[in-house]
């Protein structure tokens, strides 16, 4: 490929945010180059879509004629399509809650479950992606429609000049000189800002605390299959909860379970760290192993199971909650990812990162005529701040109840009524809404006033009479948004009919 020297754009990082933004900025006509410091297929997670995701892939594709996202936005187009693209089916939102030292228990009510269902049907289902395909596939045709991408690099050195960046780089043992306009940092880290755009990173402000134990697994038993051994009640099931963002409640936080078409999985440990009964300093695989021990049912998932040769280990994290100092600056802006991060619970981080590129697009083809309007940039930093806010209480709300059920799935409700929120105005045109809502003053604070309630409560026991006062107050709160039947107490925690319908 004959690649030029001189870009409009330089996005540094190829995962699904950086190359979805170079293929869109291609086709408005600009040169964009992709520089990443590893090589696809590399391992990544982050895998877990939603409707919301997929309403704006769609959107995307049409807005730039790129016909690809639209068959990665249901999994029966991606099946038809791409079907050699590793995703999984995902369905819903699944939520059970274990004890220490017990196997899980429920009743045929389902007390200790929650399934969401997200979609009517397996063909206009969501999607988990295994990253390592996606990121490639995406990368790939990015590069395809004339973007230069430039795999197994790393960036040495940056220089502004009045209006241009100079850029030096070395590619295996080649070194690389490049200049452009503007630089878009991709990375969904904060470790490239700090070094070379003199910006840091910070967990102050955050109330959400948490850490994860990861990886990804072959051989792993399947959930339903030990419901059905074990004589637990599922023939009221909306969908199989292997085919969803299946989450274990434990008392130390929770556990994901994202399970893939070609039987991989992943899984991940969220410890709250207000939880000092898990060592951080311990290693991850003794970490993994104990949390595993403790909990019999999800320990008899992982009896046969071993790490896969992507990553080939178990990986762990110091605190995950972190947002950027500033999200853009003299010729350079940061991605949503990059620009902050709070937890995987409610799965936002997908939506999250398409959500902000749809809104930052517009204002980078600004380049177009000279420069980028720094209003709608500070407009920008100050969504994006907002949105990270709110994902927080959200999450935050969900990890203080969940000692309690009957509170957990009233304040996870907070969250849906959100979101459905947000889809439902998306579908009908209203797209300028920040990502779940936060500026519909109503919205916001029905969620931070549930979320104050639970902060008072969980600095000490709580006791029924306080939690069930509680749920009633959410129950009455979220009514003006509550379009999906949510708190309905004859669905006995099994929700069929929460999902829009896409066009």
């Amino acid at each position: 490929m004959q690649m030029n020297n001189t870009y409009d754009f330089i996005i540094i990082g190829s995962g699904f945010g950086g190359s979805i933004t170079a293929m869109c900025l291609v086709q408005r006509g600009f040169s964009v180059a992709i520089v990443e410091k590893d090589r696809h297929p590399r391992f990544a997670i982050g895998e877990s879509s939603t409707p919301a995701a997929d309403m704006i892939l769609r959107d995307l594709a049409e807005s730039y004629d790129l016909p690809l996202l639209k068959k990665l936005s249901r999994y029966g187009s991606w099946q038809k399509h791409v079907p050699e693209v590793v995703c999984g089916l995902k369905r819903g939102f699944s939520y059970y809650f274990h004890e220490p030292g017990q196997p899980f228990q429920s009743s045929r009510d389902h007390s200790r479950e929650l399934l969401v269902a997200a979609s009517t049907d397996d063909k206009n289902s969501d999607t988990n992606w295994l990253r390592s395909d996606v990121d490639q596939l995406l990368s790939g045709y990015a590069a395809d429609l004339g973007a230069d991408l430039f795999e197994g690099t790393q960036i040495e050195k940056l220089n502004r000049s009045k209006d241009a960046w100079q850029v030096q780089a070395q590619r295996d043992d080649e070194p690389l000189q490049m200049s452009a306009s503007w630089i878009l940092d991709a990375t969904g880290s904060p470790v490239f800002a700090e070094r070379f755009l003199g910006v840091h990173s910070s967990s102050d402000g955050f109330y959400t605390n948490s850490r994860a134990v990861y990886s990804h697994y072959t051989g792993a038993g399947r959930w339903l299959d030990y419901l059905n051994e074990n004589s637990f009640y599922t023939d009221d099931y909306p969908y199989n909860p292997d085919h969803s963002a299946l989450h274990q409640f434990t008392e130390e936080g929770w556990m994901w379970m994202l399970r893939f078409n070609n039987e991989l999985l992943s899984a991940g440990f969220l410890i709250a760290d207000n939880m000092g009964s898990e060592n951080p300093k311990k290693p991850a695989e003794a970490q993994w192993q104990r949390l595993c021990n403790r909990y019999p049912s999800l320990k008899q998932i992982f009896r046969n199971s071993n790490i896969a040769a992507r990553p080939g280990r178990i990986i762990q994290t110091g605190r995950l909650q972190r947002k950027l100092g500033r999200v853009f600056g003299n010729g350079w802006t940061a991605l949503p990812h990059t620009a902050g991060f709070v937890d995987p619970l409610h799965s936002t981080g997908i939506s999250f990162t398409l959500s902000g590129i749809r809104r930052l697009l517009p204002i980078l083809e600004q380049l177009d005529n000279g420069k980028l309007s720094v209003p709608d940039l500070n407009k920008y930093e100050e969504t994006v701040g907002k949105e990270l806010s709110f994902m927080d209480m959200l999450v935050s709300s969900c990890y203080i109840s969940r000692f309690r059920f009957d509170l957990f799935t009233a304040s996870v409700m907070l969250y849906f009524a959100a979101v459905i929120t947000w889809e439902q105005r998306y579908l009908s045109g209203n797209r300028d809404h920040a990502f779940l809502c936060p500026d519909i003053p109503d919205l916001y604070e029905m969620v931070s006033d549930t979320h104050g309630e639970l902060l008072m409560l969980g600095s000490g026991p709580i006791n029924d009479k306080k939690s069930a006062g509680l749920i009633e107050r959410i129950r009455t709160r979220i009514e003006p948004f509550n379009r999906a039947g949510l708190m309905d107490p004859e669905k006995y925690n099994m929700y069929r009919h929460t999902a829009v319908t896409l066009s």
